[in-house]
């Protein structure tokens, strides 16, 4: 077989071997990137939280104000009471006390209401820490696990770079250039073999002639459809 379609065929092996440390890599990584925006999502809901009871007691405080001054209608009520002389002005200071008692009562509740939805929002604030501070003591344990992984991916990487770096030193420039400008579309298909007289890049028949040239590997020979470059193997040359 011709050595500078060796060198791309040898070539085309290690770039596939570079390319399967990507997937790897992700995988690593899931575990750790899942359990760390779980962490910011309970933050999140902790911050979101946090606000709400503020918005809440803002509101229970504007209550309690308005109860205040509602205790205070109702007893200057009591000192209007006894200095009023006329049926029409009883009548008008009694619709009066009953209006702010009713909006006392209003108040006292919507006080109680807003208590308790400050109080479930607290309970689940403390839920929350909880859960966090446990999450965060096992993403402990899941990154030191990613970072064992990662180590062992980037020495046996760095490996094939280095065997990648030996071969770029002996490729001929020119086979390389082709071979990188049909990587550029072609990808991990960029060399591939012939199987049946068929391109096992695009499956479609080659030639009796490309066959014959493909099977003498002589020179580089690229399929006729896609122009990806073919080979023959060991077994089909036989």
């Amino acid at each position: 077989m011709n050595k500078h379609l060796q060198h791309l065929i040898d070539l085309s092996i290690i770039d596939k071997e570079i390319d399967a440390f990507e997937p790897q890599i992700e995988e690593a990584n899931y575990n750790y990137e899942a359990a760390l925006a779980k962490t910011k999502s309970i933050e999140s809901d902790i911050e979101n939280l946090t606000n709400e009871i503020k918005d809440e007691e803002v509101k229970k405080s504007k209550n309690e104000l308005h109860l205040a001054e509602l205790s205070q209608k109702l007893e200057e009520n009591v000192k209007k009471s006894s200095e009023v002389k006329t049926e029409r002005e009883i009548k008008s200071l009694q619709l009066e006390e009953e209006i702010a008692k009713e909006q006392v009562t209003f108040a006292n509740e919507e006080i109680q209401r807003l208590e308790k939805i400050i109080e479930s929002k607290k309970e689940q604030i403390e839920a929350a820490k909880i859960t966090l501070e446990e999450l965060s003591a096992s993403l402990e344990k899941v990154k030191a696990d990613v970072d064992i992984k990662l180590e062992k991916i980037n020495n046996e990487r760095q490996e094939v770079f280095k065997k990648k770096e030996k071969l770029l030193s002996e490729i001929n420039q020119k086979g390389l250039a082709f071979y990188q400008k049909i990587r550029r579309w072609a990808k991990n298909t960029t060399v591939v073999p012939v199987e049946d007289q068929a391109c096992m890049g695009c499956h479609m028949i080659i030639s009796d002639k490309v066959y014959a040239d493909v099977i003498k590997g002589e020179d580089i020979t690229n399929c006729p459809h896609c122009g990806r470059i073919l080979y023959m193997k060991a077994n089909e040359e036989e």
